[in-house]
């Protein structure tokens, strides 16, 4: 027993090392996570587009310090636990140290190295919907009702970090009524629990109710302006690359849920992956919903496997291999699908990026980074810049810092030294206006290509205008965005700022 712990803490320690690895030191934050970050300033039952959870864990970043270090924790420890969890699932399969070891491999090597790098409420989110099935699993195997509860707990907290979960339990309940697991809807104990769960989401509820539910809104915008341009292929391609490594595994637990008789009792996880995997295509889902799907079937095929290779040849022959090759595979994306190489290094060697499509951006254009890492540069010199105009500004009066995207908002908001809280026209910034008092003056940081007019047309309502800098990151995004900086208001700016929030709320 010791000695299995031991390893599952070894993977633990791997899996932390190498998180804190795979981002070059010279890579920022992602312009999404400023956004979650900022949330934890705003605390909320509820926001434009997720759920309240994420900012909770962003205002204990916050009460550490707000260091990278703390940022990177929480993903990092939620594919941890998601490593934890799955062992567990295993045991409970009566899966031995090899079992363990194959998922637990399958699980380090695979998307989740790249999902965990970010703060966003989809590590949690995988980490919770493994924990469902996990629970689920105990109690058909266990008939402990104190499962059902736990499985509730699970799901309320799924739901106040990511509206995605409700997926799984839309999958899980044709399932289990097509299956032996139907009788668990005439244990009363279930609906208590529904009850359980209803409690914990309630005050989201409530919020959505008094915001005029702004997650339908979010949902509409999504399928107008994303999900309509999912192709069905590319996601059902997507599944396959996501733990390319560990496919066979993946496969053979879905095998053996339908013929393996000692999966008799947890059959219904076979149909809930058929009923989930045809919502998500149903919806044209983006194709990294599903992953939370995909751990427990992990475990489950790891355990079948080590029934499959246990005498002869198998056991000392194919046991290794199955371990070897989601290592083997791994190694060589090790070196391009992730920021661990400088900027300059990917300039110098755009073989490879350019080979995989990974420097066209959604523009349809090739660039010397990927976008994911583009959006992790030049935020650092933005706020700088936008502190020392600020700096100047402040002594005239009042200043305001509008942004035209959250990401500018807020890395100024979490790099600033002058404690700006900055705001823009999108994003939950659009409810985080301080109009209580009268601004003097104004610092606009527009879109590279967007402040043509800018000059002309704001500049009209203030004594002084001028174009105090811009984003010189050769790397960044955000390359060319313009900082204007306005002095002295002719008139009171708060009107024109509302009338251009709810131009805005009205559009979307």
């Amino acid at each position: 027993m010791k000695k299995k712990y031991l390893i599952l803490f070894l993977f633990i320690l791997v899996k932390f090392i190498l998180q804190y690895s795979i981002i070059d030191t010279e890579y920022e934050l992602h312009r999404d996570e400023y956004l979650h970050l900022d949330q934890g300033n705003h605390l909320a039952w509820g926001y434009l587009s997720v759920p309240p959870v994420n900012s909770w864990l962003a205002f204990i970043v916050k009460i550490f310090g707000n260091s990278v270090f703390w940022v990177k924790f929480f993903p990092a420890l939620f594919g941890a636990l998601t490593l934890v969890v799955v062992w567990k699932i295993v045991e409970e399969l009566k899966g031995g140290l090899f079992a363990q070891i194959l998922a637990s491999t399958g699980i380090l090597f695979s998307v989740l190295l790249r999902l965990n790098m970010l703060f966003q409420p989809t590590s949690l989110e995988v980490l919770l919907w493994t924990m469902l099935y996990y629970a689920l699993i105990k109690y058909f195997k266990t008939e402990k009702v104190k499962w059902i509860y736990i499985a509730a707990v699970i799901f309320g907290i799924g739901f106040l970090n990511k509206y995605n979960i409700a997926f799984s339990v839309l999958g899980l309940i044709p399932a289990m009524l097509i299956t032996k697991q139907r009788g668990i809807f005439l244990q009363k104990h279930l609906y208590l629990a529904g009850l359980l769960a209803l409690l914990i989401i309630l005050p989201n509820i409530l919020w959505q109710y008094h915001n005029n539910f702004p997650v339908i809104l979010h949902m509409k915008q999504l399928s107008e302006r994303q999900l309509v341009n999912v192709d069905r292929f590319d996601f059902v391609k997507s599944q396959i690359l996501f733990f390319f490594g560990v496919v066979f595994v993946i496969i053979a637990g879905l095998y053996a849920l339908i013929f393996y008789k000692p999966f008799e009792k947890i059959r219904f996880l076979f149909w809930a992956y058929v009923f989930t995997m045809a919502l998500f295509l149903f919806f044209r889902a983006k194709d990294y919903y599903a992953i939370g799907l995909y751990p427990a079937y992990i475990a489950v095929g790891s355990v079948f496997m080590g029934q499959l290779f246990d005498k002869g040849w198998t056991k000392s022959v194919l046991r290794p291999v199955s371990i070897l090759i989601p290592v083997l595979l791994f190694l060589p994306l090790y070196n391009f699908a992730f920021p661990n190489k400088s900027p300059q290094y990917i300039l110098d060697h755009p073989e490879t990026y350019k080979k995989f499509g990974l420097l066209r951006w959604e523009d349809g254009k090739d660039h010397s980074l990927p976008q994911d890492f583009a959006d992790m540069q030049g935020w650092r010199e933005l706020a700088q810049k936008v502190d020392d105009e600020y700096l100047q500004l402040s002594k005239l009066g009042k200043t305001l810092v509008l942004c035209d995207n959250y990401g500018q908002a807020g890395a100024i908001n979490y790099y600033s030294k002058q404690k700006i809280k900055a705001v823009a026209f999108n994003a939950d910034y659009l409810n985080w206006f301080d109009l209580s008092e009268k601004y003097s003056n104004l610092i606009r940081v527009k879109d590279s290509g967007q402040g043509k007019n800018e000059l002309g047309e704001t500049g009209a309502l203030f004594e002084k205008s001028i174009i105090a800098d811009s984003i010189t990151n050769p790397f960044a995004r955000e390359k060319g965005a313009l900082i204007f900086s306005f002095k002295n208001a002719k008139i009171d700016i708060r009107k024109r700022i509302k009338d251009e929030i709810n131009k805005e709320k009205n559009d979307d």
